[in-house]
């Protein structure tokens, strides 16, 4: 049995794996997930793109569940063996594939500074960035009410110091996050990113040095397989549609409706 990867490029870690594993030709087999339930993700491919992309077609949010003991994606099963977590299995494919020394440097200080960016992601851009589109699209398509602005103007506040702190801290004035070559570092950053830029925010427009990096990870990673993975992300009239699965709708509708108040 070959690899297999349960993803759904919904999720900015599933897109992490996805495009690490495109660009560094580690084969390996898409199952599709759907983290809402009937959603546009089965969508087909656009015409004319020559990667491979995930084939429309039934979910399979059943075999997740059951390789995946915290029953949530991104998730991997290499024969017997399976695996969760999106750092942990970036890693672990990066080791079994002995993927270019850049992505995870062998030099102990190199990847130290990985470690470093890594940890100090999931507080900071991780727990800003992807709130824009809970605030934007999703909560309202659960609880069909609007956030107030306020929430939204709260939120990007937020991210506003976290990637400030990233420019001055990590950023600086390198190419990349560890020096001159892409890491895992610029990668799990860039996916989350994204997530503000798909639902209207855009942070890169009044920001050069971070604009010029994201322009700089494109071209390392491909700019077809990079805007492949953020095909739906990027559009949110898509993403203004998805059907929620009924019964999760009931189960978090009482939940997300006290973020209204």
């Amino acid at each position: 049995m070959g690899l297999e990867l349960y993803l759904d490029l919904l999720s900015q870690p599933c897109r992490s794996i996805y495009i690490f594993a495109r660009s560094n030709n580690i084969p390996f087999e898409f199952k599709h997930v759907e983290l809402f339930k009937d959603s546009v993700l089965g969508k087909k491919p656009a015409a004319g793109s020559g990667a491979e992309q995930p084939r429309a077609g039934p979910s399979n949010s059943e075999g997740a569940g059951k390789v995946s003991l915290l029953k949530k994606v991104p998730a991997l099963k290499d024969g017997d063996f399976t695996l969760a977590e999106c750092t942990a299995i970036l890693l672990y494919l990066s080791r079994k594939y002995n993927t270019p020394d850049h992505w995870y440097p062998s030099d102990i200080q190199k990847r130290a500074r990985v470690d470093e960016y890594l940890s100090w992601h999931h507080a900071n851009i991780r727990a800003n960035a992807p709130k824009t589109m809970w605030i934007k699209v999703l909560i309202p398509l659960f609880t069909g009410q609007p956030l107030p602005s306020e929430k939204l103007q709260e939120v990007m506040e937020g991210l506003s110091t976290s990637l400030k702190q990233f420019e001055e801290r990590f950023l600086q004035d390198k190419a990349f996050i560890i020096g001159n070559e892409i890491s895992l570092a610029d990668l799990v950053a860039i996916v989350e990113l994204m997530q503000p830029v798909g639902v209207g925010c855009d942070i890169f427009e009044d920001r050069p040095r971070l604009r010029e990096w994201r322009r700089r990870v494109e071209d390392a990673v491909g700019k077809e397989l990079f805007f492949q993975a953020h095909e739906m992300i990027l559009n949110i009239k898509e993403l203004s549609n998805i059907q929620i699965d009924p019964q999760l709708k009931e189960q978090l509708t009482p939940v997300l409706m006290k973020m209204l108040k």
